[in-house]
């Protein structure tokens, strides 16, 4: 049985290279380009991890589909909270400790912004939160998980769909925003900008 969800357009692109975003669309059958965008991820003064991470969205979204007139684009940024500060994705095995010392036996917040555009026409957009418990790790524990290598591409320097899944006590809210992409949210855009409609 084909399961594939066909769209009425042309593949869309993915203006990202994570490949937990890219493995996430694939599950429910999108076909899709990745150009990865290339934007400057400072948080501005005061801003929110709401408004960063919907921003960031939007640039990158924006950069992509100027760069492609015609493709609808999809983009999306991540970011954990936790004591007020926002975590990306950390820069080494030392800041990686760091950011699992402070998350270790807590619960922290996960944002995602996401957005689709195409050129200059209709987008949608939005931000979804979901806040997640993390066990308390031992600092053997810490250390380990970053020797395995997985924290240091991910936002809070740990993968929920990964290794660190183990180190995961509660996700309230989606699950899938946690990966790095709120797949319900997500679908919700695209079929009220007429990119998906399922067929039997």
């Amino acid at each position: 049985m084909n399961r594939r969800v066909r769209t009425k357009v042309e593949r869309f692109i993915l203006a990202s290279s994570s490949p937990r975003r890219q493995e996430l669309l694939k599950r429910i059958g999108f076909e899709f380009d990745v150009v990865p965008a290339s934007v400057s991820e400072l948080a501005r003064e005061g801003e929110s991890p709401r408004d960063f991470a919907l921003r960031m969205a939007r640039e990158k979204a924006g950069q992509v589909a100027g760069r492609h007139p015609g493709r609808w684009v999809v983009a999306a940024d991540t970011v954990v909270l936790i004591d007020g500060e926002m975590l990306g994705k950390p820069q080494s095995e030392a800041e990686a400790v760091e950011m699992l010392s402070k998350l270790r036996g807590r619960t922290h917040i996960v944002t995602t912004g996401f957005c689709i555009a195409k050129g200059g026409g209709p987008m949608f957009e939005g931000v979804v939160e979901s806040r997640v418990e993390m066990v308390n790790l031992s600092d053997d524990e810490v250390r380990w998980y970053v020797s395995t290598g997985e924290p240091l591409d991910k936002a809070g320097a740990y993968g929920v769909q990964g290794i660190g899944a183990m180190f995961i006590k509660r996700v309230v809210g989606s699950y899938t925003n946690v990966v790095g992409l709120p797949l319900a949210e997500l679908m919700e855009g695209m079929k009220k900008l007429g990119i998906v409609r399922f067929e039997p």
